[in-house]
């Protein structure tokens, strides 16, 4: 399985509501299947960020160390991770490892 399929493995997304202090909340967000993958703060929208650039960082980590990421069933598709990547940031490194350069555009 190359990068851009492993990048596009759905992974379960927990989410919880967390009270901090009282009267004061936080969102959680994990994807388990993916060990040490969390993502944590006061806006989902945030939080949801946070987690996706944590997963494709863990999952291009696991390949350029030579290990395979977790595959709990078979990847979407209608992904592109390449977009993802791009607008959480991560696209130059994303398009060099992918061997492709990045769109100007999503298709």
């Amino acid at each position: 399985m190359d990068l851009r399929e492993l990048l596009s493995i759905p992974y379960l997304l927990e989410a919880e509501a967390v009270e901090t202090e009282p009267g004061q909340w936080r969102v959680r967000l994990a994807y388990p299947e993916l060990p040490g993958c969390t993502a944590e703060a006061a806006v989902v929208e945030d939080a949801l960020r946070d987690l996706e650039r944590r997963r494709i960082e863990l999952i291009v980590k696991l390949v350029e160390e030579g290990k395979q990421p977790p595959i709990p069933r078979k990847p979407l598709a209608a992904s592109d991770p390449l977009w993802t990547a791009r607008d959480l940031g991560l696209s130059d490194r994303i398009a060099a490892l992918l061997g492709a350069a990045a769109p100007t555009a999503r298709n």
